[in-house]
């Protein structure tokens, strides 16, 4: 899937705990996190049309990132940093494991390859987690789940008064919220 869609999906995961932004923060990003390993393609795209390009995105997207290891490093550091700890490390690790899983179900590229997810690397290289019924990228199921996912985080940020906006700007947030507010009205039992 799209890293939009696993922000969309994280943060929405997020809010099914009552967590302050800092925690919140941290789950959101534990389901996106994992894509860090495909920065590669700036450099792959820089030096393309080298004599000697750098497959930065080719050869380590899945690879360094996408791992039971990389995962419990993150949740390791929100253990670390966080307001509800165990609470917010715990939901940390299971969005990370969701983005493999969103992934495994959703990755195909445009020519049919597949990324598969090296589970136990560095360790190891197998099991190699690959689902060979993937749909494509730009398939109409991840259109679907980025549109379910866009209107469950605006219905969030109007119910509860807070959005993933919050993440970057507190203030844009409240400006963000009010614009929902004035559309749709206030919800119920809202002071």
């Amino acid at each position: 899937m799209h890293p939009p869609t696993h922000f969309l999906i994280s943060w929405a995961v997020a809010n099914t705990a009552k967590l302050e932004r800092r925690d919140r923060t941290l789950v959101t990003v534990s389901g996106i996190v994992a894509d860090v390993d495909g920065a590669g393609v700036v450099v792959e795209l820089l030096t393309r049309d080298s004599e000697n390009p750098l497959m930065w995105f080719a050869e380590y997207h899945h690879e360094l990132c996408h791992n039971l290891t990389f995962g419990i490093v993150y949740a390791l550091f929100a253990l670390a940093i966080a307001r509800r700890r165990v609470v917010t490390a715990l939901m940390s690790l299971g969005v990370f494991h969701l983005h493999l899983l969103c992934d495994i179900l959703g990755a195909r590229g445009p020519d049919g390859s597949q990324w598969p997810i090296p589970y136990f690397a560095p360790f190891s290289d197998s099991p190699s987690l690959a689902w060979s019924g993937q749909w494509y990228l730009h398939g109409w199921p991840n259109m679907l789940i980025t549109g379910v996912m866009v209107i469950l985080t605006f219905y969030l940020a109007w119910k509860r008064g807070f959005s993933f906006v919050g993440i970057f700007s507190e203030k844009a947030d409240e400006k963000f919220v009010a614009i929902l507010r004035k559309r749709f009205g206030e919800p119920r039992g809202s002071p």
